[in-house]
């Protein structure tokens, strides 16, 4: 107990101290991530919305591929995208393997499915009244869609939230696709794992510590949003 005490305490004197190995750490996880929630919400807003808003053969498979990927084990995204990305694949020449882009690509599959699927959801429930009120004021097919986006602009930041939530705790792709290497691609998922192996219980703590209150702060922020989302 005196250990796991004295862990403790050395924990909060790294993050209060500003560590700057733990919040170089911090400020890659994050970015990381902010970055495949992006391109996940590029890609999977759209989808989603076509998914919700058109009738087309094909659209309950394509819906049940996304419901069965927001369910895949981080590590099979992770050897699907190595073996494209390895130096004997077609990808290989690029030298993308053990890099941060290694990790977005990852993380963007990861991600992405989530956010295409509750926009989905969220779209499909939505009553399509708004947009037949928009084409009859006059509006643009494009301008309909803007005026739909907006009427389910909260659920809208909930699905991007949980496709950010879905990739910064994760470990499997961080650690297959970027190494683990030092002040380059080391997030806190692998920091926390390699550095519990080696016995740096403290420091494992510490980043630990703080995933949890990242993961608190996107979940409380997931959960506000779906609050205002019902009282609207």
């Amino acid at each position: 107990m005196n250990y796991i005490g004295q862990s403790v305490t050395k924990a909060f004197e790294l993050i209060l101290g500003f560590d700057p190995d733990i919040y170089f750490i911090v400020w890659t996880s994050v970015r990381i991530a902010a970055t495949s929630a992006f391109l996940a919400t590029l890609a999977g807003v759209p989808l989603g919305l076509l998914l919700a808003l058109k009738k087309f053969k094909g659209k309950r498979v394509v819906s049940a591929i996304l419901n069965t990927l927001m369910a895949v084990p981080t590590v099979v995204i992770g050897i699907l995208v190595y073996s494209f990305l390895t130096h004997q694949a077609p990808l290989g020449s690029m030298g993308l393997l053990f890099t941060p882009t290694a990790i977005v690509i990852g993380q963007f599959f990861l991600a992405f499915p989530i956010v295409a699927a509750m926009v989905f959801s969220v779209a499909q429930g939505k009553d399509k009244k708004i947009l037949k009120t928009a084409y009859g004021l006059g509006a643009t097919p494009f301008g309909a869609i803007k005026s739909f986006i907006w009427e389910i602009k909260i659920p809208l930041l909930a699905a991007i939230m949980a496709g950010f939530g879905r990739v910064i705790g994760e470990v499997g792709v961080a650690m297959m696709l970027g190494g683990n290497i030092y002040r380059y691609t080391r997030t806190m998922t692998t920091a926390i794992a390699l550095e519990t192996s080696k016995g740096e219980f403290a420091l494992g703590l510490a980043l630990g510590f703080i995933l949890l209150i990242v993961a608190l702060g996107v979940n409380s922020t997931v959960s506000y949003i779906n609050y205002r989302s019902e009282k609207a």
